[in-house]
């Protein structure tokens, strides 16, 4: 999609890294869902950031993860189950994936998540700095053809503003399934502050067990792809 997002006067419109925003109609349970509980967990980017971001959860939160792009949800809602004094900030423009998160948060109490249904960067632009202890990007769209590889989420600029927002000694995953991804991921993390944590090809060629599975993946595994599991730590 040629669409760009207007960021101001003076600011370069970016162009997004998503496609589509819906699927199918929603039922009427979900429409319910949407409509009543994502305001109570919805993360408001336009309103000032609280002292803390541990206070944005009714959870009791001892550090905040961030995953960018979570499909599915199978990842995110995982991750919040398994570590309940961790608050996880979920982005997901896809609104077929926010029904799953809504419903799946629903049917498990789950207390630690919020939602943002949009552009991540705008997120990344408004947390604060060394505020963000793990960060996950796994499948993002690969963008295959080589006009469009100018969308690919992971680049430069936003290796940047992770950099910005991690805290030192906090972990970064990208999981692909595309080879020319993994490869720009790899040179975008080039000279900047994140050291990649391989020190076989096992590491990078094996998922950890606390790195669930997702849709995707399975989907690839079906199609014959190789997945690539890349964990980076962000320097002190």
């Amino acid at each position: 999609m040629g669409e760009t997002t207007q960021k101001g006067e003076g600011i370069p419109a970016e162009l997004r890294s998503f496609g589509r925003r819906r699927g199918r109609t929603l039922s009427p349970r979900q429409q319910q869902l949407m409509r009543e509980l994502l305001p109570r967990l919805a993360l408001e980017v336009t309103q000032p950031r609280p002292r803390s971001l541990t206070e944005l959860f009714s959870a009791n939160v001892g550090e905040v993860w961030l995953e960018i792009g979570f499909g599915g949800s199978e990842h995110l809602i995982w991750q919040a189950a398994h570590h309940p004094s961790v608050g996880l900030i979920g982005c997901e423009p896809f609104e077929d994936g926010v029904v799953k998160a809504l419903t799946a948060i629903e049917e498990n109490e789950l207390q630690n998540i919020r939602l943002y249904v949009d552009d991540a960067r705008e997120v990344l632009r408004w947390l604060p700095p060394a505020s963000i202890n793990r960060t996950f990007i796994l499948f993002p769209d690969p963008w295959p053809k080589r006009r469009h590889h100018k969308r690919r989420l992971v680049s430069a600029s936003l290796i940047s503003e992770l950099a910005r927002v991690m805290a030192a000694g906090g972990e970064l995953r990208i999981a692909t399934d595309i080879g020319d991804y993994a490869r720009t991921a790899l040179i975008a993390l080039q000279d900047s502050p994140f050291s990649w944590q391989a020190a076989s090809p096992q590491d990078w060629r094996l998922r950890p067990d606390d790195w669930p599975s997702t849709r995707y993946q399975a989907k690839a595994l079906r199609e014959g792809r190789r997945c690539y599991f890349f964990r980076f730590l962000r320097n002190a």
